[in-house]
């Protein structure tokens, strides 16, 4: 049996992904952790299998860490590092779906992916993946005579943006186009902005209602459009997909992973 433990156990996602862990055959669940002010908060998980247990949320991320083969992190930047680096100490694989890292947060993954396994992706849907993976070759078959257009939409919640999943597509795309996400992606237009830059990937962000996720990476040309979609339902399929990450990370050598890795989509 692998211990999943999840570190943003309170949240949409972590209780979807202890939800699943509960019901799987292979895997039990571990640590709990979420925000300080939430130690010793109890809720039940497991109904849905038939298998309820009640959960309590740690009050000590080191001691919960310890009580896991592997962590799942889906919180917030800044409280996702500290996290990481405890499981370092542990010797703890993780999985971080957490979004909006910044640059020097990325970097320091890297670091610490030198001592454990980490497998950082912003979104763990198998689907979005495969997108991934097509908007990086549609990109590089298509290359500049087609311009291409990101668009995201996500519920009024969510409290970054673009999501962490549009800008990797982002990412890919700049890849098979031989350009600079940082410098040729145009996040969003107003006013007189002139013609389009041949050289540039525009990124377009909406927020509503309960929308899970809806990601669409359209190509435009001269008389045909082609356009790449991905829409999440519900949240079990990024759930399932950490799940997943996690099986391979306790097996896996240190190193910084993503779900490409996970999936042998590369």
């Amino acid at each position: 049996m692998i211990r999943i433990g999840m570190a943003g156990a309170l949240g949409r996602m972590g209780r979807r992904i202890l939800e699943l862990t509960a019901a799987a055959e292979d895997l039990e669940i571990g640590g709990i952790i979420d925000a300080p002010q939430n130690a010793g908060m109890e809720f039940t998980v497991g109904s849905e299998s038939g298998k309820p247990q009640t959960l309590v949320v740690g009050n000590d991320p080191g001691a919960e860490i310890g009580k896991s083969d592997a962590i799942i992190d889906f919180t917030l930047a800044n409280v996702c590092m500290p996290t990481v680096r405890l499981a370092v100490e542990k010797g703890v694989p993780c999985v971080i779906g957490t979004t909006g890292l910044d640059d020097a947060q990325k970097a320091e993954l890297a670091e610490l992916a030198k001592q454990i396994a980490i497998v950082f992706a912003p979104n763990m849907s198998v689907g979005v993946n495969l997108l991934f993976k097509l908007t990086r070759e549609v990109s590089e078959i298509l290359g500049l005579d087609y311009n291409c257009e990101i668009t995201e939409i996500h519920h009024n919640l969510k409290k970054d943006a673009p999501s962490g999943t549009a800008v990797r597509l982002a990412e890919r795309a700049a890849e098979g186009l031989g350009l600079d996400y940082h410098e040729h992606v145009a996040h969003g237009r107003e006013g007189m902005v002139g013609e389009r830059p041949r050289a540039e990937i525009g990124m377009h962000t909406l927020r509503g209602g309960d929308v899970v996720g809806e990601h669409t990476v359209a190509f435009i040309g001269q008389g045909e459009r082609i356009e790449l979609t991905h829409k999440a339902h519900n949240r079990d399929n990024f759930a399932r997909g950490a799940l997943v990450a996690a099986r391979f990370a306790v097996k896996a050598k240190p190193g910084l992973y993503d779900m490409q890795d996970v999936l042998g989509l590369k």
